[in-house]
Order: C-alpha cells, then sequence, then structure tokens
C-alpha cells in the first residue's frame, strides 16, 4: 500500500491562513483546503480534525505572527508613542501585492462569525483584546515617563488607538489610492503622538 506524503504542518497552516484570511470561514470550502494544502480529505482531517479546528490554529498563527512583528516594531522604536505612530505609518509603505493590505483576518472573522460560530468568535475576541493590552501598555508606559498627562485613560487611548488601525486597514482593503492612505496614516500618527491632550 503506498503511504501518503508526509506534510509539513508549517507550510499546511500557512497556506490555510492565507486562504482563510482571504475567503473567510463560511466561503472557504473543503475543496479549497485540498488545493490550498496539497492534502485529501482523509489527510486534512487527520492532521487536524475539523474545520473549525484548523481555523482556530490558522487564527492562532495570523495573531502570534502580528504580534511578534509589532512587538519587533515597538523594540527598536525610541518611545511607546513613537513605536505606536511608527506602527500607523508602516501600513502606508504597504506594497499593493502584500498580504497585509487585507481588512484584519480578526475583524473579518468577528463579522463572519459572531452570530453562527460562537467559539471562533469567542477566539478573535481574545485575540482583539489582547492586542488591545498591549497598546494600554505603552500608552501607560508614555503615561509614566511623563509623555502623557497624568489622567490619560490609557484604556479609552488604546482602544482608539486599535479603532484607527482597523480603519486605516478597511482603507487599503478597499483600494485607497497610496496618496490617501499616506496622509490617513499621518494623520493617525499625529493623533497618537499627541494622545491624551485631547480625551
Amino acid at each position: 500500500m503506498t503511504r501518503a506524503a508526509p506534510y509539513d504542518r508549517d507550510a499546511a497552516l500557512d497556506a490555510a491562513m492565507a486562504l482563510f484570511w482571504t475567503k473567510g470561514f463560511h466561503a472557504t470550502s473543503l475543496k479549497d483546503l485540498e488545493a490550498a494544502l496539497n492534502m485529501k480529505p482523509g489527510s486534512i482531517y487527520a492532521a487536524f480534525s475539523s474545520k473549525e479546528t484548523l481555523y482556530l490554529l490558522a487564527l492562532d498563527r495570523y495573531f502570534d505572527t502580528a504580534l511578534a512583528g509589532f512587538q519587533a516594531q515597538i523594540a527598536r522604536a525610541t518611545s511607546p508613542l513613537e513605536g505606536l505612530a511608527d506602527h500607523i505609518r508602516s501600513y502606508a509603505t504597504l506594497a499593493p501585492d502584500d498580504a497585509a493590505r487585507q481588512a484584519c483576518m480578526l475583524t473579518k472573522t468577528l463579522v463572519d462569525t459572531r452570530n453562527t460560530d460562537p467559539i471562533i468568535a469567542d477566539r478573535t475576541r481574545a485575540h482583539l483584546a489582547t492586542m488591545c493590552r498591549q497598546f494600554a501598555r505603552l500608552f501607560e508606559q508614555a503615561r509614566a515617563e511623563g509623555a502623557l498627562p497624568a489622567d490619560a485613560d490609557v484604556d479609552r487611548l488604546a482602544r482608539r488607538y486599535q479603532a484607527n488601525v482597523t480603519a486605516l486597514r478597511l482603507e487599503l482593503h478597499l483600494g485607497t489610492g497610496q496618496a490617501d492612505i499616506a496622509a490617513l496614516a499621518e494623520d493617525m500618527a499625529r493623533e497618537t503622538l499627541q494622545a491624551g491632550r485631547a480625551l
């Protein structure tokens, strides 16, 4: 009997992430997964047990990758607020074919599953909350360093910042022109640098 070729789990998860990010949970068929992962249905289920489990693993991979990239960018910054501002600006420099120009996979997932797949929706909310806490910690650090007023509401600033990132990525997803994206990103970056003064 011919044995199935071994699969590369990391490559399979990367392929699943790219597919799910583009099509979403519901619109992705088993045939789509077979083609993207180069695996037969039985092999997919043997490796990942279900489409939902595979989606959750792909979603975790997306989040872990995004978080690691964000933290690396912040580590290179001269201050917490500069790091947050640079993160916003970085979206304006993405190449037209860069996958990151798509709307955030977490946002798309929540819209797609919040009323139909509570396990996936809850995982998505948890990742978004973790990201918001990352932002809040940076605003808190900036406040401790005197870059923000002592009474600045860091949780509110974090939610505002997360909303700005989401809005900017939506503009990228809509195909808004590069010059307009750059101008919008700069407006948001300046708002970040002046955080707390208008709240």
